[in-house]
């Protein structure tokens, strides 16, 4: 066999060896540069805000990322086996049993939106404005009626956790309505075939802002059915933090890279960008920059929002689950 033959060969086997296992995308370049893997809930790569960071990142760092697109709990299931260098997801409950597990360190906040409850834009359920709680309780009492339907994420996602906590806030046990097929719908999938599926049903659902906006953006509205119904408020907050694989238990782990990733989206760059993105596209921001509202306060209310919803504690990330770097903190 000559050597451009085995050139081909080669690089077939290459192309073989990137493989998309269900709903999970990875992204990775033929390159000598070192490589950070880090596990993202689809929520926030759908938006196309983690495409322009991977530019602005790659074009300082001498670091080719690979985003894993998948729920949060996922995301944070690939880390703990190692398989990720890092992650970037809306779970606190579940990025808590995270870092509790010795698998994660150095947790930090880099940005918040709200999460909404959207539906048919005639809201046969008429629940637009109404507090999330009772919006829930109305859609379960209308659905059981067969007067109503909602879509549910069913993913173990960071969105799908809200959901289940709005439920259980709203007196009604998850695991119980999901079994009521007659109004209850599982995709077990990402939040764009979620919110596809909620369209062609002219059902209810939840969702952060930054899929919905994406998806019903002025050049190409892919959800005519929908309209957000219920939004904002702390109830509706949905916040987004990094945690660096602990390299205790993986010592394969790109600890310095993914510090460097957490430093730069905490940068004033990194921050701007988030803060910026979606605004000539979308005419509005799709996520607000969180870090220093956490380090100065300077949004009270806001502030209080995050701390009681995100932090452990009195700490983004308490002090037994830090490893070096303490400008992390400082």
């Amino acid at each position: 066999m000559n050597l451009s033959s085995w050139g081909k060969v080669l690089l077939l086997a290459a192309v073989l060896s990137i493989t998309s296992i269900g709903s999970t995308h990875l992204y990775l370049t033929m390159t000598s540069r070192p490589k950070l893997v880090v596990a993202t809930t689809t929520s926030l790569f759908d938006t196309g805000l983690l495409d322009e960071v991977e530019i602005q990142f790659e074009a300082k760092h001498n670091i080719d990322i690979c985003f894993l697109s998948v729920g949060s709990g996922i995301a944070i299931a690939r880390a703990q086996r190692g398989d990720a260098d890092m992650i970037l997801v809306h779970s606190p409950s579940t990025e808590l049993e995270f870092l509790e597990g010795g698998y994660g360190v150095n947790r930090k906040i880099i940005a918040y939106n709200f999460f909404e409850i959207i539906g048919p834009a005639s809201d046969p359920v008429e629940i637009s404005g109404l507090p999330p709680i009772e919006a829930l309780k109305k859609i379960a009492s209308a659905g059981r009626n067969s007067q109503a339907e909602w879509v549910s994420r069913g993913d173990n996602s960071g969105t799908h956790s809200k959901e289940k906590t709005l439920w259980a806030a709203a007196g009604l046990n998850w695991t119980q309505i999901r079994d009521e097929t007659n109004w209850f719908i599982e995709t077990g999938s990402g939040m764009g075939n979620t919110l596809n599926t909620a369209n062609q049903l002219e059902a209810y659902t939840l969702t952060d802002k930054g899929t919905f906006l994406a998806y019903t953006n002025a050049i190409s509205d892919l959800l005519p059915n929908l309209a957000e119904l219920i939004i904002q408020g702390p109830q509706l907050l949905n916040v987004y933090t990094t945690i660096s694989t602990n390299p205790s238990p993986h010592p394969q782990a790109n600890f310095e890279g993914a510090t460097t990733f957490t430093e730069y989206l905490l940068s004033e760059e990194g921050q701007q960008l988030i803060g910026e993105f979606g605004k000539d596209k979308y005419g509005q921001n799709l996520f607000n920059p969180a870090a220093n509202i956490i380090r100065t306060g300077e949004d009270t209310f806001i502030a209080q929002m995050i701390k009681g919803y995100a932090f452990f504690g009195d700490s983004e990330c308490p002090p037994q689950y830090r490893f070096g770097h303490p400008e992390l903190y400082d």
